[in-house]
């Protein structure tokens, strides 16, 4: 700004432009104790009018402004009776406003501005009288007219004045808006409190972290946990590479503590499970398991993982470690809303038991050390099959299921008694030449497999069709969570951005995650999809990688451009699995 035209033509020159909304006083307390306001000529302001039980009011709020007027009303307000003799007072000219009203008028050339916050006119109010909002909570609303931030405090008395020219009534006739609290913004730093940083989301541990420590892992935050990303004090590159090259070639311990463990029980439990799960889930055997989607009510994909059937009326699922509050949530929610509370109870184990897995062709050599009194024969635990057992004195449950494609076992222990079972597994291994691994190593495993984290290869938009499962939604007939949205439009257009696998040129890089596919047309180009998951994969000796691709699955062998801040770099659609597609290794 750099000056200021008068109507006169007078030019003032200014830097800044303050803004007045009149000489008001601060009422709001007195008005929200439901006192009624007067309208005072002498100072061209709304004062408190009749008496409030339990409400004094004195001074500038009162609408006084002279010195001896102000003292008067203070000893009043805080007496109950008129000032006596010896009460202080004004000893020198007692102050007046001389206020001469300069209300916006109708008619005007040009923008008068009313309210300044929210752009309100004078044409705004001369069109709400039009319309016959004349009323003062209807000429608030159809205008916003002291909706801003500062709730009027510059702008109303204007907008009523000239209201009040508008219709020929007196500006108490038009009245004011109902005043409620606050009568300042409520600070969001005084909502939160305390709340911030750690106390906002505290950092949650594993049980073994101080083991981990004594091994010299790097740890990282995933998920709201601090886990192990790597073990070694090697370069990370090479500390992840040759974890998962040894993870392929003998075997691997992992911690996976985080994953959700919550327990659906009682007679209702296969029933509810079946609504929470797109997989229909009620015809899992005892001591079997069964991977599955949750969707969100839109049909989108909101997490994956495992059920397990410990007993008819009891499971337990395995969540992404990311989603174990907002899984326990919705399990709680649709309990509550749609199922019979007395005859399903949901509890979340997850902090209660620490799991410990171990990958590999000599997993299972590994685990038959341990002594925990199962068979592992693969008539007696195949693949996605569950069994309890004991560590020493200590309960144990042992899933025989894989996020690395190979054959794996998750052993879950009480929390409290897991060092043990580490300690054990750590020399078990030695002679297998087994490797602890972090979840850096654990991230190309499972890539190589074409296996998914929700949230990193998925957006807000997959459904589950796009991850290549589409049996459900045509078979199922039953209700579950989301089972109508994926009947719209939108679900079923031929564009749908699709899980596919990616294949570069020999001796080239690992691709840019977030790379965009791109489209030509002319000297334009369109984003048709991106990389989701990328890697270099010690096993295969080549970069693998994870992409979402409009009309995806009907292009595997179709090469495309990728670009990544400015890079072109071309790749070919294969499908999500890179390594052992026949899936031989989980029996190895």
């Amino acid at each position: 700004m750099a000056s200021v035209t008068l109507d006169d033509g007078t030019i003032l020159a200014c830097d800044c432009l303050l803004v007045s909304g009149g000489w008001t006083p601060t009422i709001h307390l007195y008005a929200q104790a439901k006192g009624k306001l007067a309208w005072s000529d002498e100072v061209a302001a709304f004062v408190p009018g009749a008496k409030v039980d339990g409400i004094a009011v004195a001074g500038a709020a009162a609408g006084l402004v002279g010195l001896g007027q102000v003292l008067a009303s203070g000893v009043e307000a805080a007496s109950g009776q008129p000032a006596a003799a010896g009460a202080p007072r004004n000893t020198g000219i007692e102050a007046t406003l001389r206020i001469l009203p300069a209300w916006p008028r109708t008619r005007q050339h040009g923008r008068t501005w009313i309210d300044y916050q929210n752009d309100v006119t004078s044409k705004d109010i001369e069109l709400a009288a039009r319309e016959n909002f004349v009323s003062v909570e209807h000429l608030k609303r159809y205008t916003t007219l002291g909706m801003a931030t500062d709730q009027g405090k510059t702008s109303n008395l204007n907008g009523l004045a000239l209201m009040a020219e508008i219709t020929g009534r007196a500006i108490p006739e038009v009245g004011t808006t109902t005043y409620r609290p606050p009568y300042v913004p409520v600070p969001l730093s005084t909502l939160a409190g305390a709340r911030a940083g750690a106390l906002m989301t505290p950092i949650r541990r594993l049980p073994l972290e101080s083991v981990h420590r004594g091994e010299n892992a790097v740890f990282q935050e995933y998920g709201g946990w601090l886990r192990p990303a790597y073990y070694g004090n090697a370069d990370a590159r090479e500390a992840i590479r040759h974890e998962a090259e040894i993870a392929r070639r003998s075997a691997a311990l992992f911690d996976g503590s985080t994953l959700g463990k919550i327990e659906v029980i009682g007679p209702q439990a296969a029933e509810f499970v079946d609504f929470i799960y797109y997989n229909t889930m009620s015809t899992l055997k005892v001591a079997r398991c069964r991977y599955g989607f949750m969707l969100s009510e839109s049909g989108v994909v909101y997490d994956d993982g495992i059920l397990a059937r410990l007993a008819d009326d009891r499971f337990v699922v395995s969540c992404s470690t990311s989603h174990v509050a907002g899984v326990h949530m919705r399990l709680e929610e649709w309990r509550q809303d749609r199922f019979d509370r007395a005859r399903i109870q949901i509890h979340n184990a997850t902090s209660q038991f620490a799991t410990l897995t171990v990958s590999g062709p000599r997993s299972r050599e590994l685990v038959e050390t341990l002594g925990l009194g199962l068979a592992l024969d693969d008539a007696s635990l195949p693949h996605m099959a569950v069994s309890g057992g004991s560590f020493g004195n200590d309960p144990v449950r042992v899933a025989r299921v894989s996020f690395t494609g190979d054959r794996s076992y998750e052993i879950s222990i009480r929390a409290d008694r897991a060092a043990g079972l580490w300690a054990a597994m750590k020399e078990a291994g030695g002679p297998l030449g087994m490797a602890t691994i972090g979840l850096e190593a654990l991230m190309i495993l499972r890539a190589e497999k074409g296996y998914i984290v929700i949230g990193k290869d998925t957006d807000g938009t997959t459904m589950p069709q796009d991850l290549g499962v589409d049996g459900p939604r045509i078979k199922r007939t039953s209700e579950f969570v989301g089972r109508r949205s994926l009947s719209t439009e939108e679900a079923n257009t031929a564009n749908r951005k699709q899980l596919v696998g990616l294949r570069l040129a020999d001796g080239e890089p690992p691709l840019a995650t977030g790379a965009h596919a791109v489209e030509r047309h002319g000297r334009h180009k369109r984003s048709i999809g991106f990389v989701t998951s990328s890697y270099w994969s010690p096993t295969l000796r080549r970069p693998v990688a994870l992409a979402l691709i409009e009309g995806g699955s009907n292009r595997h062998g179709e090469t495309l451009d990728f670009q990544h801040l400015g890079t072109i770099v071309t790749a070919t659609i294969s499908p999500p699995c890179a390594f052992d597609p026949d899936g031989e290794r989980l029996h190895a």
